[in-house]
C-alpha cells in the first residue's frame, strides 16, 4: 500500500521546526532528508527512522519494522504529536550520519575523455530540415559526429607534433 500525500504533509508539518527538511517521492513512498542526509521516510503511512544509537536511546520502546520487503529494519516513530521531541530526534540522528556523497550517476565509471564527450553531447543541439521538409532535432544523436571530428582533430594534432617535433 502506498503512502498518502496527506500523511506526508502531516509529518512535514510536525517537522516544521527543523531547517533543511525535504522529501522525495520514491515508488509510492517518501524518503525524508535533513540537510541532505536521509534520516527516515514514510512507508505505508508509517513514519520510520534509521535505527541509530541516538534514535534507540530516545525511543527505547520503539518497534523495529521493515519499510518494505527485503529492506533493513527501521524504528517506528509513535510520538509524532510532539514537535519538540521530533526535532531532538531528527537532529540526533542526523548528527550520527555521514555527509552525503556527491555523485553523478551518469558519470560513475567513465574516463575523463568519455565524461567530456558526454558533456559536449548534452550541450550540442542541432536543428535541421530533412529532405521532406520536416523539422528534426538531432539532439543526442550527434555524439558520433562529435567523436569523428574530435578524432580527426587529435590525429592532425598528433601528426603536427610528430612533424614539428
Amino acid at each position: 500500500m502506498a503512502s498518502t500525500k496527506e500523511y506526508l504533509d502531516f509529518v512535514l508539518e510536525q517537522l516544521s521546526e527543523l531547517d533543511g527538511i525535504t522529501s522525495r517521492a520514491m515508488m509510492g513512498e517518501y524518503v525524508l532528508y535533513h540537510q541532505g542526509k536521509i534520516f527516515g521516510g514514510i512507508y505505508d503511512n508509517r513514519f520510520l527512522v534509521k535505527p541509530t544509537k541516538s534514535a534507540s536511546a530516545l525511543m527505547p520502546q520503539a518497534q523495529s519494522e521493515l519499510p518494505y520487503e527485503g529492506a533493513k529494519p527501521m524504528l517506528l516513530v509513535d510520538n509524532i504529536e510532539d514537535k519538540a521531541f521530533l526535532k531532538r530526534l531528527v537532529e540526533a540522528i542526523s548528527a550520527e550520519l555521514p555527509q552525503p556523497k556527491k555523485m553523478n550517476s551518469e558519470h560513475n565509471d567513465k574516463s575523463d575523455f568519455d565524461k567530456t564527450i558526454d558533456d559536449l553531447d548534452d550541450l550540442i543541439l542541432i536543428d535541421y530540415i530533412t529532405n521532406d521538409g520536416n523539422d528534426k532535432d538531432i539532439g543526442k544523436g550527434c555524439g558520433s559526429l562529435i567523436l569523428d571530428v574530435l578524432f580527426v582533430v587529435l590525429v592532425i594534432w598528433w601528426l603536427l607534433d610528430m612533424l614539428l617535433g
